[in-house]
């Protein structure tokens, strides 16, 4: 599990590979991830928008932005734990995500909270050590 702590704002990623959902012999493989948020502060956030960055083991990035998550705009209130379930395709066997939440707090202040990143393996990855 992945951790990171923005403004009293944890959050946990829990990534898995779909070996179901993936076809290898088609350069395609399949990860779901479940993240969890964490309000550990004083006052009730909510979450406006999310900017991943998905990169493939040639180093070609994806950014991808959207509103929410998972069709929601959240409201996290202190103590409360928001989690969903998501996933993300690549044409290589191994990868890597990062990203950021966009967030603004009762009082309308607005932040971010940083994802942490996280690895995309496979079985199909293959490491040489030299």
């Amino acid at each position: 599990m992945y951790e990171e702590v923005t403004r009293d704002i944890l959050i946990r990623v829990r990534p898995a590979f779909r070996e179901d959902d993936s076809e290898p012999d088609d350069s395609r493989y399949v990860w779901s991830y479940t993240i969890e948020i964490e309000n550990q502060g004083a006052e009730t956030v909510q979450l406006m928008s999310r900017e991943w960055r998905i990169t493939d083991a040639f180093n070609q990035t994806e950014i991808v932005r959207g509103p929410g998550v998972v069709g929601e705009q959240p409201h996290i209130e202190p103590g409360e734990v928001f989690a969903y379930t998501s996933g993300a395709p690549l044409r290589t066997p191994s990868g890597f995500m990062r990203g950021s939440y966009a967030m603004r707090t009762e009082s309308g202040e607005k932040f971010e909270a940083v994802i942490p990143g996280f690895a995309l393996d496979s079985p199909y990855n293959t490491v040489t050590l030299h």
